[in-house]
């Protein structure tokens, strides 16, 4: 596993909004795989039910291959 760039604040802003789990908020970077991990193990902790519903929504649109919630999506 690579390791992601270091997150300054001139590149967090520079992140459009579509590249955040809570874009309206600006929470919760998506630009890469593993910040997108990171991201659902903090809104696991920290977030609302309804920014855990948005980041899981947006990880999973993102990045297909992550599993979301215990189990992969798609064939039963």
């Amino acid at each position: 596993m690579t390791k992601s760039p270091k997150m300054t604040a001139k590149r967090r802003k520079r992140l459009p909004k579509s590249s955040f789990g809570v874009p309206s908020k600006r929470k919760y970077p998506l630009d890469t795989k593993g910040r997108a991990r990171n991201a659902l193990a903090r809104v696991a902790q920290h977030g609302s039910s309804s920014e855990k519903a948005q980041v899981r929504k947006a990880v999973r649109r993102r990045y297909p291959s992550i599993t979301v919630g215990g189990r992969k999506r798609g064939k039963r």
